[in-house]
């Protein structure tokens, strides 16, 4: 994680959610995280393909130079990595994992805006779904930021976390089980014959993961 916005937003969420895969939505405490709202967001899924602002950051709105609540978190990406981030949002709410995103914001003057996003999970107790907790701050602050809207996103790169060194869903075989569970084929997808470079875990769409821990 590069962004101070990024690693502060990781550290609360962690501390917060304690032993647990993820801490439940009513337990964020707005005031905790005073200085990062304007940089925040919460995303509501209603299904891989429907997932929408449900909140978001007055600075993050500035940077789209548009109210960002209730558009389509998907809208704006090419095919490629729009499929790359239902992956990525699936291994979020089905798995407890943590996304971090580089992201390039493209303007229609050719302008490019470098940023880093975070996708974290919620418990939504009684509701039986998750909604993600996230963050998307610009690395850098050019002059015309704010003035040209972005219109386009791309994904320069990516990263799962396993905030527990594991997949949640391992502990959950495990403890469904009794045993030593082996990771689901399906859960961890990877093209059929796909070689992944050394250190890689999976590939997400067209992009390869490289996950890690905490550190």
């Amino acid at each position: 994680m590069k962004n101070g916005v990024t690693r502060t937003l990781y550290s609360y969420w962690d501390d917060l959610r304690g032993l647990r895969p993820s801490p439940n939505r009513s337990e964020i405490d707005p005031g905790q995280i005073r200085g990062l709202l304007g940089d925040t967001f919460i995303l509501e899924t209603n299904g891989v393909k429907d997932v929408r602002y449900r909140l978001a950051g007055t600075r993050l709105c500035s940077v789209h130079c548009r109210e960002l609540k209730g558009r389509n978190f998907l809208r704006g990406w090419n095919d490629k990595d729009r499929e790359a981030l239902e992956s990525l949002i699936t291994a979020v709410i089905e798995d407890a994992a943590v996304a971090v995103v580089g992201v390039n914001g493209h303007t229609e003057r050719g302008q490019q805006l470098p940023m880093e996003m975070l996708l974290l999970p919620l418990n939504v107790p009684g509701e039986g779904r998750v909604r993600i907790l996230g963050c998307s701050s610009a690395m850098e602050r050019p002059y015309w930021m704010g003035l040209h809207p972005l219109l386009q996103q791309s994904i320069s790169s990516l990263r799962l976390i396993w905030p527990d060194e594991r997949p949640h869903f391992v502990d959950s075989d495990r403890a469904s089980h009794g045993a030593v569970p082996r990771l689901n084929p399906e859960r961890v997808a990877m093209p059929a014959q796909a070689v992944l470079p050394q250190g890689a875990e999976r590939q997400v769409g067209h992009l390869t993961v490289y996950s890690g821990g905490k550190s």
